[in-house]
């Protein structure tokens, strides 16, 4: 396959020989050491485009540079991604603002709002919905300084909306008889991984069915334990982020 980078700059032709991209994948150095040819003669043209002809094993990306840059050195602003949960009760839904500096509580935080039509949590004709940011958690995905912000929904006057049940819960857990007791949780996280190309789950033959689970329960090993390195970045994750796991 062949690899198209697209950037507002001039349209330029970059070929690369086949043993080059047979010996290893493309790194910066070779990406610095490239000679850049222009595709046509004459005057460079602008609103064109920047295209890379490469193997797909030797395709360019610094997309993942990117996602991993730490720009805390740079600035103080930050990402909060604010996050709630859709109308169906079991879909995750999130959006991304900017902060001008760090925050340590949600009540340093804005309200936020979006459009509940579109999650299935207001009619049309009256779409606004509020996100009032309750809990402060930091990001394991974009790392630095940034956090996840959790949030609940109400409408404009103030009222949360039918699929907030954080609101009862919190509104239970306040109560001074409540208050007083020392609750304890039981959570227990499972996966149920598929493969995406035959929608069959992770390590069970395709089109059948794995042995009884004895060797498979609380086992170890690539060919008992399937898919735990999964399962090993949600747990640091939360750890990073400060969930009590």
């Amino acid at each position: 396959k062949m690899a198209q980078c697209l950037a507002p700059s001039v349209q330029w032709q970059m070929r690369l020989t086949k043993n080059a991209m047979e010996t290893s994948s493309m790194t910066s150095k070779m990406w610095n050491s490239l000679s850049l040819k222009q595709s046509k003669k004459g005057a460079l043209k602008t609103a064109t485009k920047f295209r890379i002809c490469a193997s797909s094993n030797g395709t360019i990306n610094r997309m993942e540079d990117l996602l991993n840059l730490d720009v805390t050195p740079f600035t103080d602003k930050i990402i909060a991604e604010y996050i709630w949960i859709g109308g169906s009760g079991t879909d995750v839904r999130s959006k991304s603002r900017t902060l001008s500096k760090p925050v340590e509580h949600p009540s340093e935080l804005p309200k936020w709002n979006y459009d509940g039509s579109s999650t299935g949590q207001a009619p049309g004709e009256d779409s606004e919905v509020i996100l009032y940011p309750q809990a402060i958690f930091k990001d394991p995905f974009r790392g630095g300084n940034n956090i996840l912000v959790i949030c609940d929904a109400y409408t404009p006057q103030g009222v949360p909306i039918p699929t907030n049940k954080r609101a009862k819960a919190a509104e239970i857990f306040s109560d001074p008889k409540v208050v007083s007791q020392v609750p304890w949780f039981g959570i227990e996280q499972e996966y149920t991984l598929l493969q995406p190309d035959v929608k069959w789950p992770l390590g069970w033959p395709v089109g059948g069915y794995p042995g009884p689970q004895g060797p498979y329960y609380c086992g170890a090993g690539a060919d008992k334990s399937f898919g735990r390195d999964i399962s090993d970045a949600h747990y640091k994750a939360c750890l990073y982020a400060g969930i009590n796991i």
